[in-house]
């Protein structure tokens, strides 16, 4: 695989890291976090939101060292590797904590909650594999 196509890889999921990250700010509201949340404890509420907060800002900073570090990602270095195999085990994290660890039996329904789910888990696979790939392009393995 040629350093050019995984760049172009690298560049692309950048953006859709910052674009996830913009998208999400509906999240809550979408889906009632505020309601949901009202019988917690202040503190797990707010450890809640803390962690969703947290989670946010690694998303997009994954997409902005990717849109600005495109080529430190795909230049062999141990940090090239490492930083890409990292963003690849998150992603592959959570699509297997959106299969194996959500209950669904109350999830919201309809169409739109649906494409929402498809595009965001296909998101997620397109991260791990992307990441994944370049991984695998820094060892030299492809």
């Amino acid at each position: 695989m040629s350093v050019e196509i995984v760049k172009v890889l690298i560049l692309l999921s950048g953006i859709a890291h910052i674009v996830l990250s913009v998208v999400s700010s509906v999240i809550p509201k979408a889906l009632k976090w505020k309601e949901g949340l009202q019988d917690l404890q202040p503190l797990l509420r707010q450890m809640f939101w803390t962690y969703a907060a947290y989670i946010l800002v690694i998303n997009f900073c994954f997409g902005l060292v990717s849109i600005f570090g495109t080529a430190e990602l795909v230049n062999h270095s141990f940090l090239a590797k490492s930083v890409n195999l990292f963003i690849a085990v998150y992603w592959l994290a959570r699509v297997f904590i959106q299969f194996f660890y959500f209950d669904k039996t109350d999830a919201p329904k309809g169409l739109i909650f649906t494409l929402g789910e498809v595009a965001l888990v296909g998101l997620f696979i397109g991260f791990t594999i992307v990441y994944s790939l370049a991984f695998l392009y820094n060892m030299s393995w492809i």
